[in-house]
């Protein structure tokens, strides 16, 4: 069975990945806005830099000259500087948005190709969760972190060539403070890490959680359980509080400790350089140059040592969405997989054995034979491996031995797409999207006409009940459908499977929801679309299949009795039985 890997990647390969994967086909957005934030530390480098000409020039030496030149020239480099910065921005941007929305097709694509296994081992929440919560982790480290590191970066390293080139001095004094920080920013980032993991997975929880409340919120009132959800969802939600306001003292920790350091490196600077103005050594405009040089260079140091949370966030996140996507489908096209040819549709399982886990069983050594053009059924009571029958059909799992053939061809070794598209099936529990009623049965056929749609609901006992609603096959049900009834649900679906048209349809229980009229008209419906076609049915009320060509009685997972009504009738065996007490308890 698929399940999510749960391998540690550490962060230099995760930030290796991402360059590889997703940074690098911007490149050259990337260049300009490198150059740009180039040009910005420049400017602010010589911002700082033209203090010195102010005050030695103008205030002491009173040259009315440079009174007109410096100004001019701070209003150009200034210009030049905004401009620059206006464009790395949007250059920056571009690439920020540009990198999640590419990780996220590429995130929904791999878990459309992956195994149904895959869904059923992980909660719909913690998928949800990988497209919201950690793509939202990583959009903020991208955008902050890749933005802020390179220009700060390149905005310090100007500003430090400024302060060496006043006073290398000064600059040595005012540097021997920082080392000490580097030990505890890396210990807090990787505390970060571990941090945002366990908020991840709680977030996952919550909104798991919220999605079975709101989807089950009929059940939930009518048993009277208002007051256990809320207690069940408060606890999560200050769970959530909990690991936030961790997260909050962590990150917080990093601006005093660099206003402490940054306070000890000035004053011993304004202590040295104070003593060196008094001497003669340096004049007061380049230690005051120096002064405001540093005061700007500690406005980057801060902002980075303020990313390495945001960096650790945004390294977890990505981690989780590559554990994700390195998880590759077991249920896969083989190598050298054709096209199914369905010449006539003759359905053959052979010693097939299946068992979802260990644990679990499936079905154990079943043969079960669909004469093409014929219509096979499976009775048994729940859990005995109906289901799993038409699971394995379509290969949503592989068998573990045996096989199952189309027309003696190995389902296995033919393409999915080619399989799945010989099949219409309409499941027990129908699935209906938050779209119009059209569009919910046109997804049984790309292309179809109107035309070929409203003649799939009227084969369906659709057709009148559509037409009344506000905006006829406009109506838009709702998620899940939650805007129609059970039985309306059900039709939808039929309707589906209808408008497909394939040669082989697969029911599970698809009346099932339906009242005694509305079963009768569809199953007339089903009657015509059955001629000719192979079909597999999995009945809930028996009388429906009576004039099956061949009924299996499935239990545990084998195949203990077939034939078809008449003959398991006379048996007087399991099926009788399950006829009988059908017939009591339709």
């Amino acid at each position: 069975m698929t399940t999510i890997s749960n391998i540690q990647h550490s962060n230099k390969e995760i930030i290796r990945r991402l360059l590889r994967e997703h940074i690098k086909p911007y490149r050259k957005n990337l260049v300009i806005a490198g150059i740009c934030m180039v040009v910005v530390a420049s400017c602010t480098a010589l911002n700082a830099l033209m203090i010195r000409p102010v005050l030695d020039e103008i205030f002491i030496e009173k040259d009315r000259d440079m009174l007109l030149v410096i100004p001019f020239a701070v209003f150009f480099i200034t210009f030049i500087g905004a401009a620059a910065n206006y464009i790395n921005i949007l250059s920056m941007r571009f690439i920020g948005q540009r990198i999640i929305a590419d990780m996220q097709k590429r995130l929904f694509k791999h878990l459309m190709k992956s195994d149904i296994s895959l869904f059923h081992s992980q909660s719909s929440g913690r998928l949800v969760s990988r497209f919201t919560n950690d793509i939202n982790l990583l959009r903020n480290a991208f955008s902050n972190v890749l933005t802020t590191l390179i220009k700060e970066s390149l905005s310090m390293v100007f500003l430090l060539g400024v302060m060496v080139y006043q006073n290398w001095e000064l600059t040595l004094l005012a540097l021997i403070a920082f080392p000490t920080a580097i030990y505890p920013v890396i210990r807090l980032g990787k505390r970060m890490r571990r941090i945002s993991d366990k908020t991840q997975n709680e977030l996952g929880n919550f909104t798991t959680t919220l999605d079975e409340i709101f989807s089950g919120v009929r059940t939930v009132k009518s048993y009277n359980r208002e007051s256990f959800e809320i207690n069940r969802a408060g606890g999560i939600i200050e769970s959530l509080f909990k690991l936030y306001y961790k997260t909050s003292r962590t990150q917080s920790a990093t601006t005093p400790m660099m206003e402490m350091l940054s306070g000890i490196s000035i004053a011993l600077v304004i202590w040295y350089g104070g003593s060196q103005v008094m001497d003669g050594v340096i004049s007061t405009g380049a230690f005051t140059s120096f002064i405001a040089s540093f005061l700007m260079a500690y406005k980057p140091v801060r902002a980075m040592s303020g990313l390495n949370g945001v960096l650790q966030e945004g390294i977890a996140a990505a981690s989780r969405l590559f554990n994700m996507l390195d998880s590759p489908p077991k249920i896969k096209d083989a190598a050298d997989a054709k096209q199914l040819l369905l010449t006539n549709g003759n359905i053959s399982f052979k010693n097939v054995v299946f068992n979802y886990t260990p644990q679990s069983r499936g079905i154990d050594g079943i043969n079960i034979e669909v004469p093409a053009g014929k219509t096979a059924a499976l009775v048994g009571l729940s859990g005995g491996g109906k289901s799993t029958i038409i699971n394995l059909l379509l290969r949503f799992y592989d068998v573990d031995s045996g096989n199952i053939t189309i027309d003696g061809q190995d389902i296995r070794e033919v393409t999915m797409h080619s399989l799945r598209e010989a099949m219409a099936f309409v499941p027990q529990e129908s699935m209906l999207f938050d779209d119009s009623i059209k569009a919910n049965i046109a997804y049984g056929r790309e292309g179809a006409s109107d035309a070929e749609i409203f003649a799939a609901a009227k084969s369906a006992a659709a057709d009148d009940f559509i037409r009344a609603m506000p905006q006829g096959y406009d109506t838009m049900i709702g998620a899940h459908g939650v805007r129609l009834s059970g039985g309306q649900r059900q039709r939808i679906a039929v309707a589906r499977a209808m408008l497909k048209n394939a040669p082989i349809l697969l029911l599970d229980e698809a009346t099932s929801s339906l009242d005694n009229e509305s079963e009768r008209n569809i199953q007339n419906s089903l009657q015509e679309l059955m001629k000719g076609r192979t079909t597999l049915v999995i009945a809930h009320r028996l009388s429906t299949i009576v004039n099956a060509d061949i009924i299996y009685v499935i239990e545990g997972g084998k195949v203990i009795e077939s034939g078809n009504h008449a003959s398991l009738m006379q048996q007087r065996g399991k099926y009788y039985k399950l006829y009988a007490d059908n017939l009591e308890n339709p």
